[in-house]
């Protein structure tokens, strides 16, 4: 995203970067079963086959020289393996847990709010709230989108589709949707991974499965349920992401009626990270950020991917 100082104010297609108040309760609904503003163009953008821009919005692809090289920085060298993450991680014992721990980041110190969306898979998770995605792609509000290996098994064209479309930045959301922990702590009644090993595999499998499919490895990283320890959480980073949890609970997992949902991403201000879902298309997810949004791009408010606003 651009500083929006360097550009006066034009409209509303401009793009957010998130705030809130953090809100734990009901983000166990995602988890199933264990399985300042720039200047805007007014000139429509080209589309692709699935109904999303074919090239980015003017705010995403105008961005400060500091920004551009952190949205490009796709240049990590490749992460440690196995052996050497266990012998480095594996005797190690977690002090914290929870959503804000050590390591995890939860706000920018950008001026935008960043939108992020998880889609958790599994058994009555694995659907897509297009109705969600089209707003977003109407009003040109760019978002990150935290995918889990399931869901990506079940929407495999879908995923690749979602790579394939600048508006939405892929990150991972885990191998089998758990906590992830190196003693196996639970979280909303779901144990987390058991051991290093077991955190190992829930980052780096759906990690994989992410690098095939968009030819790059995600720079982000958000567990089932959200929570980490603080092993967990510096284990991530070794493997060259960010942990990133939020600051405002859009939609409660999914949970919130349309006008909750409103209400909580609408406290949203500079700097917020907020976390709703795009996996269940019966909630009041959609609805409730179709009230919203417009508000807060009225207000003047931007929005970001997390790429852009967050490096390592």
């Amino acid at each position: 995203m651009g500083d929006s100082k360097r550009r006066p104010t034009a409209g509303r297609r401009s793009v957010l970067f998130g705030m809130a108040g953090l809100a734990s309760v009901a983000l166990a609904a995602c988890t199933g079963t264990v399985d300042n503003a720039g200047p805007v163009s007014t000139v429509p953008f080209p589309t692709s086959a699935n109904g999303g821009p074919a090239t980015p919005p003017p705010v995403i692809a105008e961005l400060s020289k500091e920004e551009e090289a952190v949205a490009l920085a796709d240049r990590a060298p490749v992460p440690p393996g196995r052996d050497q993450i266990l012998a480095e991680f594996g005797a190690l014992r977690p002090k914290e847990w929870g959503l804000h721990v050590t390591g995890v980041v939860n706000s920018s110190p950008s001026g935008h709010i960043a939108l992020t969306f998880d889609a958790c898979g599994g058994p009555g998770a694995s659907a897509c709230d297009q109705k969600l995605l089209n707003t977003l792609r109407k009003l040109k509000v760019p978002a990150t989108l935290f995918v889990n290996s399931r869901w990506i098994a079940a929407n495999p064209s879908l995923a690749a589709d979602l790579a394939a479309e600048p508006l939405f930045e892929l990150a991972n959301h885990g191998t089998r949707h758990l906590p992830l922990s190196v003693t196996g702590k639970s979280a909303y009644g779901i144990a987390g991974t058991a051991s290093a090993a077991e955190a190992y595999d829930e980052l780096t499998g759906n990690q994989e499965v992410l690098h095939k499919l968009t030819g790059k490895r995600p720079r982000f990283f958000r567990p089932g349920t959200a929570y980490f320890d603080d092993v967990a959480a510096a284990m991530t980073r070794r493997l060259g992401m960010v942990p990133a949890n939020f600051t405002v609970n859009g939609d409660g997992g999914a949970t919130y009626p349309p006008q909750t949902v409103a209400a909580e991403v609408g406290r949203a201000k500079p700097g917020d990270i907020v976390i709703s879902h795009f996996n269940k298309p019966a909630s009041g997810t959609a609805d409730g950020y179709g009230q919203v949004l417009p508000r807060l791009l009225d207000a003047g408010l931007t929005f970001a991917q997390l790429g852009q606003v967050l490096s390592l």
